[in-house]
């Protein structure tokens, strides 16, 4: 599972779980830990060695979907606490400090352009450095939202009837998830870091709130992406770690309407809907 800020009844709950965690250095925390190592080594002492190893801490995500100036402050985030304190901890824990791409980044990815930001050379290469995976935000809806003439409902939700070639890599897709994984695959291609393993540590459906969103289109999406993602995508045939966005339907979220129905389980721990593992 994944928690976007150091939570510390969250973190206790995981105890001896066996649950494996992403767990976030929050973005209003990034530009404090990038500015020394001192500040690093303050938020692992408060916020890492209480809980691990009894927490299983799988990855450390500097920041989500980070924007603007506040990018400038990924890579010395990602690079502080690998100099200080996380250096004595085992070696299968190291080099997991990553950066998200933001939703929706790879928007128009139909089909897949070799695409980056400029910042994420630098956190590409850094993480081919550590041999840490980049962490990969991947949401078909606001692409197939913003061009439904051309992309279709069922290109968008793992279901037949589209096929696309790509005239650049000449693969053939058949859903737009896999176009935009591929995207990212290309982005650290171009990058020069294409040995970097990517996890999808973001997909999801809103259930209600928008264009496109319901129950049905959601159950179809995140139940095509569960039964997809152990067979890759056409550019790499390996399994994808995923992780579906999210676990409960956030009922006092703000933004827009349909931030608050992503969720696999209402608030009241009810399901939103059938799903199957």
């Amino acid at each position: 599972m994944r928690i976007y800020f150091a939570d510390g009844q969250a973190l206790s709950a995981l105890r001896n779980s066996g649950i494996s965690l992403i767990l976030d250095i929050g973005n209003d925390q990034l530009a404090n830990i990038a500015a020394s190592t001192s500040n690093a080594a303050s938020w692992v002492q408060n916020n890492v060695r209480p809980y691990y190893p009894a927490v299983n801490i799988k990855y450390i995500a500097a920041g989500n979907e980070v924007l603007g100036g506040a990018t400038q402050s990924i890579v010395p985030a990602m690079r502080r606490p690998q100099r200080g304190p996380l250096r004595r901890r085992p070696r299968r824990h190291q080099g997991v400090h990553l950066d998200p791409v933001r939703r929706g980044g790879q928007h128009h990815s139909h089909p897949p352009p070799a695409c980056s930001r400029a910042y994420m050379t630098d956190v590409a290469r850094h993480l081919a450095s550590t041999g840490a995976p980049l962490l990969a935000n991947v949401y078909p809806l606001p692409s197939y939202r913003d061009n439904p003439r051309d992309i279709s409902l069922n290109y968008a939700t793992f279901q037949p009837g589209t096929t696309v070639r790509d005239q650049n890599n000449g693969l053939t897709y058949t859903c737009l998830f896999d176009a935009m994984v591929d995207a990212v695959y290309a982005a650290l291609e171009k990058a020069g870091a294409p040995g970097v393993k990517v996890v999808i540590s973001e997909s999801g459906w809103p259930s209600a709130g928008g264009f496109a969103a319901s129950p049905d289109n959601a159950r179809t999406y995140n139940q095509g992406l569960i039964n997809h993602v152990g067979g890759g995508t056409p550019k790499k045939r390996e399994a994808l770690e995923t992780y579906i966005f999210a676990m409960f339907n956030e009922n006092q979220k703000t933004g827009d309407p349909t931030e608050r129905s992503f969720g696999l389980f209402n608030p009241d721990k009810s399901p939103a809907y059938a799903i199957q593992f």
